[in-house]
């Protein structure tokens, strides 16, 4: 368990972005720390490239509170999934997710969100998961990666990667777990109403 700090939990979204991608995992680390009767344990907030509106899918319009910009420094950084191809060729988003990994103490990926990681060379060796669907393309686009399938989040020491869209609530709350301890994680799932705590497998 880490020392009992307050953590920035920032989540990359985009135009496309998968809801609950992004929502699931706001959700979890919104909730913990208002449960958590001790402290407030996270600071959760939306990034974009600009910060302006983004149009995730759907076309549910999500308001960021940041962009490349003016967002504070960043603990623990989360990438969402969706229709992530614009994204993979934009130079200077590839470059803003390798150096908020440099900086950050954590790493994560929802659902194709792993193919952003992969391009930016945060993943190169490890093993991970991504959404079932995207799985046969992760590995002929990234050889290197060892990519698990029936993985509801795999974690790889300083980077954490989970499967489609769902997935990242659980793996979220794995991280509140890793970052905080399983109590509070527990207690969150069961806010949530969500069944995690006897039925997660690690990953």
């Amino acid at each position: 368990m880490r020392e009992r700090e307050q953590l920035n939990v920032a989540l990359y979204i985009y135009d496309q972005a998968e809801v609950l991608d992004f929502s699931g995992p706001f959700e979890v680390f919104s909730t913990a720390s208002r449960i958590c009767s001790s402290a407030d344990p996270f600071n959760v907030f939306l990034v974009s490239e600009k910060g302006d509106v983004v149009m995730a899918r759907g076309g549910y319009s999500v308001n960021p509170s940041y962009g490349f910009h003016n967002h504070p420094e960043i603990d623990v950084l989360i990438v969402a999934g969706g229709v992530h191809n614009r994204e993979m060729s934009k130079a200077r988003v590839l470059d803003w997710i390798a150096e908020q990994a440099k900086k950050a103490k954590l790493v994560a990926s929802v659902c194709t969100g792993a193919f952003l990681l992969a391009k930016a060379d945060v993943l190169t060796n490890e093993n991970v998961t991504t959404h079932w669907q995207d799985i046969p393309d992760l590995r002929r686009s990234y050889p290197n990666l060892t990519v698990h399938e029936a993985r509801p989040w795999i974690d790889a020491g300083t980077v954490v990667t989970s499967a489609g869209i769902s997935a990242g609530i659980d793996m979220s709350l794995h991280l509140v777990s890793r970052l905080y301890g399983s109590e509070l994680a527990e207690k969150t799932a069961r806010q949530m109403e969500f069944a995690w705590g006897e039925n997660r497998k690690p990953g």
